[in-house]
């Protein structure tokens, strides 16, 4: 039996685990996929953007880098300025309920993680590369564990609000974490800021000029430590797109994903953009916020080149909060790109490596070059598509 972290240790806790991690390796999971359900919203936010294509046959040349000095990025395989590549990303708490709008820096993310917290609110971390010119990121709230460890994986900085002490002091308190609290005072706090047009707890905000401040004040590394896995996600290039043909039938058209199953707080659903090959993301919330899902800051929807659908085990462990079992290997979900999906497992088995996906024959999956949005699913939720 393989040992199991959730970042709480807790006899209960300990017992649960121990308990659901079974050795039957890549089974399939009850999610429940329907093709044919799900109706697209009159009012689709999504038109045709004029970039070029980059699934189909006319898909893009990006062999070389457009400028000398460019690298290839490890979060999303774009190609950047060898400073931004050998600089460690930063992950930040950003809740996703009603009253959080407006959010400011999410557009700028290059990889978007989303899970529920407690009373089925989501709450979301954004990696960003690039970072130290952000003008206004946020609002950013509270630390769970589990945004700690696929934190992790990118060795990144952790930036929240505080978080639940009882849950997260032993992870946070390790050598190795290397986190800014807004609650924390010192040289965390000069990061942070409030805004007072806004009421609390939605109106703490950083800038990408006083994080850089605060690594600096606290002696962090912003060069990347060895810990994490440099090759996190396998990619290919625009030039040759993965356009899932290769597993014929077991590719399910899906140009329309529905995650109100899983998240019924905020209903998300992506549609796809044949034209520019991206998932735009819509939320069905009251409000000024219901609809496509903006970038206060820039106005862009949130859109992406790869959705990651995570089946993962969870249990309530007091006072509503939940874990999540960030190490495992029993686990699947699905991956979709370029208007298609695939059925897929997930393994995770350190605190610091990669969790990785792999498609039914055991191979790892290639993502196309560009942002991914990684959908933290409850165990037995379901989601649709078609």
């Amino acid at each position: 039996m393989k040992k199991i972290k959730t970042g709480i240790i807790l006899t209960a806790l300990s017992l649960f685990l121990c308990a659901c991690s079974d050795d039957s390796a890549k089974i399939k999971s009850p999610i429940i996929v329907d093709e044919s359900s799900v109706e697209v919203p009159e009012s689709s936010s999504v038109e045709d953007s004029g970039e070029a294509p980059s699934i189909d046959g006319t898909a893009e040349d990006d062999t070389n880098p457009p400028h000398p000095g460019m690298v290839r990025s490890r979060l999303t395989n774009e190609w950047v300025d060898e400073d931004v590549a050998q600089t460690r990303p930063i992950a930040v708490i950003t809740p996703n309920e009603k009253d959080a709008f407006p959010q400011y820096g999410l557009s700028n993310a290059s990889i978007l993680y989303e899970a529920n917290v407690e009373g089925r609110m989501t709450r979301m971390m954004a990696i960003y590369e690039g970072w130290d010119s952000l003008e206004k990121i946020g609002n950013i709230r509270s630390l769970r564990s589990y945004y700690a460890y696929w934190a992790f994986e990118w060795d990144a900085f952790i930036v929240h609000y505080g978080g639940p002490s009882l849950f997260i002091n032993d992870l946070i308190s390790q050598s190795t974490t290397q986190h800014l609290d807004g609650d924390a005072g010192g040289a965390d706090a000069a990061a942070f800021y409030r805004d007072n047009s806004r009421s609390m707890p939605h109106n703490g905000y950083a800038t990408g000029a006083g994080l850089l401040d605060a690594i600096t004040q606290k002696d962090y590394s912003l060069s990347y430590r060895g810990l994490a896995d440099k090759d996190h996600y396998q990619f290919t290039n625009k030039a040759k797109p993965n356009t899932l043909e290769q597993y014929g039938s077991d590719a399910k058209n899906a140009t329309y994903i529905d995650m109100s199953g899983c998240y019924p707080l905020t209903r998300c659903y992506f549609e796809y953009n044949d034209a520019d090959g991206l998932y735009y993301r819509s939320q069905h919330l009251s409000g000024s916020s219901d609809g496509p899902h903006l970038d206060a800051g820039t106005g862009e929807q949130l859109k992406f080149k790869n959705i990651i659908v995570q089946n993962t085990k969870h249990e309530e462990i007091g006072g509503g909060y939940l874990s999540f079992q960030c190490h495992d290997s029993t686990r699947d979900g699905w991956f979709f790109t370029g208007g298609k999906g695939i059925h897929i497992t997930w393994e995770k088995s350190t605190d610091y490596g990669a969790t990785r996906y792999y498609d039914d024959d055991g191979n790892e999956i290639v993502l196309n070059t560009g942002k991914t949005m990684v959908c933290i699913v409850e165990d037995g939720d379901s989601f649709t598509y078609r």
